[in-house]
């Protein structure tokens, strides 16, 4: 049996604050009690957002550990620093790793060396031999360099149980329907596009695993569950309250906009780790006006 109905939903890409290049957490603490009150169905720790390359061995597993601790049972976890491209040390390093506390692991597929199809299913296939928890595809073609076609992700979903579902970030909706028409019942399609969240949920997919839910937690499960309801009427409208606060996050690339979003609101600094270098003041500007036109959530109408 797959299980895979607890990453239904929101789950949300946490950042990893930093002060004088040093974690802060107690801001860290701060956005995840942010985020599980904003109503998110999961956390996911150390993916993209999280910074997870610029961190020591060392800081992951504190940032893991103290994440645990806080969360204390709330809500699933993701551990989302599980991708690499050295198959064989991937393996290793998952057959040595405690994941207690942990729903899942998210693991991108191989950047750099471009790996066939074949390769990238072979990759996964290896991970799921060892791994002790479920695993969510991630597929990231901006990032890797090459794409999880749409036949590789299905070919893996009806392989193997272990994968639960697939984050897709490709954003091409005809790879998208394409999983979504010949994947198994009980694999979820979450977006890893939160523009495109509703567009690909009205296709079928689950949910999504979102940036800006650090920023707006409530306004983004809102939307997620009311397409989950079906109404999309209301899922437009809470998606056109945050549209153009989107393209500012991505301007000088993640978590670089998010962690700029989330000190106007106050949660953490904006302080990012070289080789990435904060949003610049122009466009922190552009941002700040962009988010001051984002309403209160309105629940009832």
């Amino acid at each position: 049996m797959r299980q895979s109905a607890k990453f239904k939903g929101t789950g949300v890409a946490l950042i990893t604050p930093f002060r004088q290049k040093s974690i802060d957490y107690s801001a860290l603490e701060n956005v995840i009690e942010h985020v599980i009150e904003g109503g998110v169905d999961y956390l996911v720790s150390l993916g993209t957002t999280g910074e997870a390359i610029t961190l020591s061995s060392k800081e992951c597993r504190e940032v893991f550990d103290f994440t645990i601790k806080v969360v204390n049972g709330r809500k699933p976890i993701v551990a989302g620093m599980f991708g690499g491209n050295f198959t064989d040390a991937l393996v290793e390093k998952i057959k040595n790793y405690n994941f207690e506390g942990f729903d899942a692991i998210m693991s991108s597929s191989p950047a750099y060396s471009k790996p066939t199809q074949e390769g990238i299913y072979q990759h996964y296939m290896l991970m799921a031999e060892v791994s002790p928890v479920p695993i969510i595809l991630y597929n990231v073609p901006s990032r890797t360099g090459s794409n999880v076609k749409a036949e590789t992700t299905v070919r893996l979903a009806h392989a193997n149980e272990k994968f639960v579902a697939v984050k897709e970030a490709s954003g091409d909706l005809g790879q998208v329907m394409k999983v979504l028409k010949d994947k198994p019942k009980d694999f979820l399609v979450l977006s890893g596009d939160d523009p495109i969240t509703i567009p690909m949920m009205s296709c079928g997919a689950s949910g999504a695993i979102s940036v800006i839910a650090n920023m707006y937690p409530q306004q983004f499960s809102s939307m997620v569950n009311a397409a989950l309801d079906g109404d999309f009427t209301r899922a437009a409208r809470l998606n056109a309250e945050l549209l153009d606060v989107h393209p500012w996050l991505y301007i000088e690339g993640n978590p670089v906009g998010v962690k700029a979003g989330m000190e106007i609101l106050g949660h953490c600094s904006r302080e990012v780790r070289i080789p990435l270098t904060a949003l610049s003041e122009g466009n922190y500007q552009n941002l700040k006006a962009e988010m001051e036109k984002v309403r209160e959530l309105d629940l009832v109408s």
